[in-house]
Formats: structure tokens, sequence, C-alpha cells
């Protein structure tokens, strides 16, 4: 019995022997890895230094009487390779802002595999239709009872909600995501506005306002759900075709099928804003009550601040949208006129042959 156990010791000894030849390996490895991006990093800074000096060196010549067409390669090169440059820049490790600092410290949330992090973005899409989904349930109950802890519980999820979502994009931005900063703003100024309305007591004007605010929760967590559904069906086609960046949070590419998608969803969005306007001018009013508080004011102006910056940036992005739909359209229908020349050329080819 004890040599039984003495030799499954011995060939454990001789797995663990392998396992610290691995280790070291990966440790090794771990040590080439930084060497490396410290490498890169130095080369690249280099770079983009040098390019910097050419690009301030061209228009010195401008200003000597250089025409534009000696020096307009050279300036298309160096915007080239200014995109290069980002695409390298993509692969290296980055430092965290000034939030993520005061947050985490200095941890690394860098992602360097793409798979990991679209994996990342995808975790987040989905973080955000779990929670809304929690959020109309709870709705949901409110509208059927009124009770004052259940409010609580659900004014409380959403200061939680929206302070994690901070931190999530702050990680998306610094592993490149294309997040408009207006959005992520918009989240802060949320943020704050729950941690008011979670702190507003319970008196006349609450009372009044309570089912207006529960039922514009429920609006809003039905809009989260169609924007997942359109943001997912986004991602994975473009990741699909391999057109776009895996951090993309926004509908940065660009296809008729999302003009599709998007001119569906953009009714409810702007639904969603003016009831944001209805209840900036409900507190408005509200304000002027006897027993009102500090808090209604206060909200009234975030939420007139969130309408106005939603309505503002959506209505900026239409145009962009329009644009790329028509130069999409008008590449389609180059590539379709260039298959046909070569499908008639082709045709003409073989009708000499056989002659």
């Amino acid at each position: 019995m004890v040599d039984s156990v003495l030799e499954e010791w011995n060939e454990l000894a001789t797995e663990f022997k392998e396992l610290e030849v691995v280790n070291k390996v990966y440790t090794d490895k771990l040590d080439e890895l930084v060497s490396f991006q410290n490498n890169v990093l130095k080369q690249l800074t280099h770079q983009k230094y040098r390019l910097s000096q050419m690009s301030k060196t061209l228009q010195d010549l401008r200003k000597k009487g250089a025409s534009k067409e000696e020096t307009s390669q050279i300036e298309n090169d160096i915007m080239k390779r200014r995109i290069q440059l980002q695409g390298i820049e993509q692969t290296l490790p980055k430092q965290n802002g000034i939030y993520l600092r005061i947050i985490l410290g200095n941890v690394n949330v860098s992602i360097l595999n793409k798979e990991d992090k679209f994996k990342y973005k995808d975790e987040y899409e989905k973080f955000k239709l779990v929670l809304s989904i929690i959020c109309l349930v709870m709705s949901f109950l409110n509208v059927i009872i009124i009770f004052r802890p259940l409010e609580l519980c659900q004014i409380f999820l959403l200061v939680w909600y929206y302070c994690t979502l901070t931190i999530r994009e702050s990680i998306l931005k610094v592993n490149g995501s294309r997040i408009k900063g207006w959005w992520r703003f918009h989240h802060f100024v949320s943020t704050v506005a729950a941690a008011i309305l979670l702190i507003w007591p319970e008196n006349k004007a609450w009372g009044v306002f309570r089912h207006q605010f529960i039922l514009f929760n429920c609006y809003i967590s039905t809009v989260q759900y169609l924007q997942f559904r359109y943001q997912q069906g986004v991602l994975y086609r473009l990741k699909a075709l391999g057109e776009r960046h895996n951090m993309d949070i926004t509908v940065e590419g660009f296809h008729s099928w999302m003009w599709r998608g998007l001119s569906f969803l953009l009714p409810f969005l702007f639904i969603g804003y003016f009831f944001q306007l209805y209840n900036a001018y409900t507190l408005y009013h509200l304000s002027f009550m006897p027993s009102t508080t500090w808090h209604v004011p206060v909200l009234s102006a975030f939420f007139l601040f969130l309408f106005i910056g939603n309505t503002v940036t959506t209505i900026m992005v239409i145009p962009y949208k329009i644009r790329e739909k028509v130069r999409l359209q008008y590449r389609i229908m180059s590539q379709r006129l260039s298959s046909q020349f070569l499908i008639q050329d082709d045709s003409d080819s073989d009708s000499t042959k056989q002659d």
C-alpha cells in the first residue's frame, strides 16, 4: 500500500519538474514581451516625432514658395503612415485615464488579444441588457406596488448601474473604443442625477413625480433592449466582415442593413429624449410647490441638460450616416460595373479564341 503511494508521489514529482520548466519558459517569455513592448513604444514615439518634424518642414517649404503639387504626395504618405502608426499603437498597453487611476490605481487594464477585446465588449453589452431587464421588472413592480423600500432599491440600482458603466466605458476607451465623449459624460451626469433621486425625501413633490419617473424607467429599459439588439447585430456582422475595430461601442461603420435598423430605432430614441424634456418641465413646475426641496430644481436642470445633449448628438450623427450610406451605394455600384466590364472582357476574349 505504501509502495503504491510512494510510486504515485514520484510520478507527481516528475510532473512537477516539468511544470517548473514550463513556468520558467513562461516567465522568460513575459519578460521578453515587456522588453519588446518597450522597444516598439520607443520606436513608435520616434516615428511620431519624425513625422511631426517633417510636417513642420513641409509647412515651411510652402511658405517659402514650394508648390502644392510638390508636397502633396509626401503629405499623403505622412497621413497614411500616421494611420498605420495608430494601428500599431492599438496593439500596445496604454496608461489609465485620470478617472481609472482614481478608481483602480495603476492597475493595467489593457487587453492585447483581439478576441479578448471583443469578448469584453460583448460582455459589456450583455451587462447593460441584464440590468435593463432587471430595471424593467422593478419598474413594473413599483407601478403595481407603492412601497418606499422597493423604490429606493430601484434608484440605488440605477446609481450602481451608471457608476459601473462609467468604469467599464473607461476601460473600453483605454482599449481603443471609439465611444463618443458625450455618451461617457452622459453616464457621469446620470450617476449624479440618480444619486440625487436616491436622497430626495418622500414628500408631496415626490408623490406627484413618482409615477411619471417609474414610467420613464420602463420606457428607457425597453429602448435599451432595442439598442442592445441593434448594436449586437452591427458588431457581429462587422466582426464577420473584418471591417471594424472590436471595441467599437457606437455604430461607426455603416452599411445599408445598419441604416434600416437605425431608422427603426431613431423614433424610439427621440421619444425617450422628449420624455426627458417632459420630466424637466414637470420638475420645473413642482419646484414652485411650498414643500419643495432643492432636489427638484436641480433634477429639472439635469433632465433638461440630458435632453439637449442627447438630441444634439444624435442629430449630428444622422447626416454622417446618410453620407456613409451614399458612399456605400456608390462603392457597390462601382464594384458591380467593374465586375460587368470584367465579365464582358472575358467573353470577348473567349470569342476571339474561338475565331
